[in-house]
């Protein structure tokens, strides 16, 4: 799947993306947020490895759930990251993620990119997807609600975590 918007690609990972992606993952600037929390990727064969595992997961889910890289047009820089999967209990919340590298920030690309996503994973019978964010992770709630989505409320149910929710239904979008 490749999803184009103005300035980005969203398309799946790629072994060969391993270096930039160990700038994004094995920055503790990112990774601090991440839900679940995820240790900070060392090294590049230990990100491959994790690419490696991505990209042989990703056939076997089912749609709309992923991982995906986000590249920049003007240069091919891969610039970030986006996800959806399944929610704790495991039942059928879905979250929607977006994570980019600390020199990326403030240029509109989460939103931009994750819009784009949203806009596919609503073609793949999906009715609602959910954002949680850590209650000082002020870019993640920002980019939740630059998406439109609303607050839901504060809860530990996922991932053993006091963290906001936000939701956005199909009927938001459309």
């Amino acid at each position: 799947m490749d999803l184009t918007t103005e300035r980005l690609v969203v398309r799946d990972w790629s072994e060969d993306d391993a270096e930039a992606a160990l700038a994004i993952y094995g920055t503790a600037d990112v990774t601090r947020w991440l839900t679940p929390a995820m240790d900070r990727v060392t090294d590049a064969a230990a990100m491959r490895s994790v690419l490696q595992a991505w990209q042989q997961a990703q056939p076997n889910l089912v749609p709309p759930r992923g991982r995906w890289a986000v590249r920049r047009k003007e240069d091919g820089a891969v610039v970030g990251g986006l996800g959806i999967h399944l929610l704790p209990p495991y039942e059928e919340d879905l979250e929607i993620s977006w994570q980019l590298h600390p020199d990326a920030w403030g240029e509109g690309y989460a939103s931009e990119a994750a819009r784009a996503l949203l806009g596919w994973a609503f073609t793949q019978d999906t009715d609602e997807l959910f954002a949680v964010a850590r209650p000082n992770n002020v870019r993640a709630i920002a980019t939740a609600k630059r998406l439109g989505m609303v607050w839901v409320g504060e809860t530990e149910k996922y991932y053993g975590l006091r963290l906001q929710v936000y939701r956005i239904r199909h009927t938001d979008v459309v």
